[in-house]
């Protein structure tokens, strides 16, 4: 009964709010949703996802994280005109910090919002063996030519993948190609660390179940991230889409700082040795610093801040 009681003075004092926040803004003209977007229907099943996210303590993260960052989580998805009930993002803590943060999916639905003149947004994976063939026209890459054999098809031996965003006319507008070394670069800067310094993907994780689509995901985040940031949409829309990058960056800095406080550093002949105090392992595979959250679906799973840290993708 006390826990019923709580939840629904949490509702109350945040949910209840944000919901009000959001058509205070709507009437006002400050805000602009997607004519097939409902507030009320996302922020529903916003509350009922809530109710059962646990942080890396496994603790729920409506009591231990701060009643402003779940706000801020609620208006920010509501504000992008995203649903987490369509796996378009996922509420995650960092520390007492929660953030809604943007799936592929997500990300490519803000894309389609930020620039009416997308059809779709499509993604490939290329293979060892594969025929592929690519110009540049005027700075912007032009695919002429990919032909792919069943006997390729081997997440060892991916070579690239590219993806494309194509307008009403069927013409691929724009166009991104990223080499696998340019893609696990990308993944070394996620916090779950699923490729180690020499390049290997770590075995047993989500980037090495499913590398196909965890490169897909990456080049597909690539090729939306300069479509979202040229948007001129209001400050709410910029606010809400750049938020989590800052508060992500903010608690890995204070983690790095608790960190490197235990840190000892002795010289010996050989070199140096580091003492370090033995980390918790969490038993997941969001290991390495990554809190743990409701169970997402395989494409979210492995996943770092994608658009929102290091290079963006």
């Amino acid at each position: 009964m006390a826990e019923k009681n709580q939840l629904a003075i949490i509702k109350k004092d945040i949910v209840d709010v944000i919901s009000r926040k959001v058509n205070e803004f709507v009437c006002r003209g400050e805000l602009h949703l997607p004519a097939n977007y409902s507030p009320e229907n996302a922020m529903k099943s916003a509350w009922l996802i809530l109710q059962n996210t646990v942080d890396r303590e496994k603790r729920p993260v409506l009591g231990s994280c701060t009643k402003d960052s779940i706000a801020n989580s609620l208006l920010d998805m509501v504000v992008q005109g995203l649903n987490p009930a369509k796996k378009q993002g996922y509420f995650i803590a960092y520390g007492k910090q929660l953030v809604f943060q943007r799936s592929y999916f997500g990300t490519m639905a803000v894309a389609k919002q930020v620039d009416s003149n997308i059809q779709d947004i499509i993604a490939e994976v290329v293979y060892k063996g594969d025929t592929f063939k690519y110009k540049i026209v005027r700075g912007r890459k032009e695919i002429t030519e990919h032909v792919q054999s069943l006997e390729n098809i081997d997440g060892k031996n991916i070579v690239a993948s590219y993806a494309m965003v194509i307008n009403h006319d069927g013409e691929a507008v724009r166009t991104e190609i990223m080499p696998i070394d340019q893609i696990k670069q990308a993944w070394k800067q996620s916090q779950m660390k699923p490729v180690d310094e020499k390049g290997n993907i770590k075995a047993g994780g989500t980037h090495d179940k499913f590398t196909a689509d965890m490169a897909m995901k990456t080049v597909i985040n690539k090729v939306c991230k300069p479509i979202i940031n040229s948007s001129s949409d209001g400050h709410l829309f910029r606010e809400s889409f750049n938020r989590t990058s800052g508060v992500i960056a903010e608690e890995e800095a204070v983690r790095d700082i608790e960190e490197n406080a235990n840190k000892v550093t002795i010289d010996v002949e050989a070199g140096e040795v580091e003492i370090v105090e033995e980390e918790l392992e969490n038993g997941s595979e969001q290991a390495g610093g990554e809190p743990l959250q409701q169970e997402p679906p395989q494409e979210q799973r492995g996943m770092s801040a994608s658009t929102d840290a290091g290079p963006g993708f």
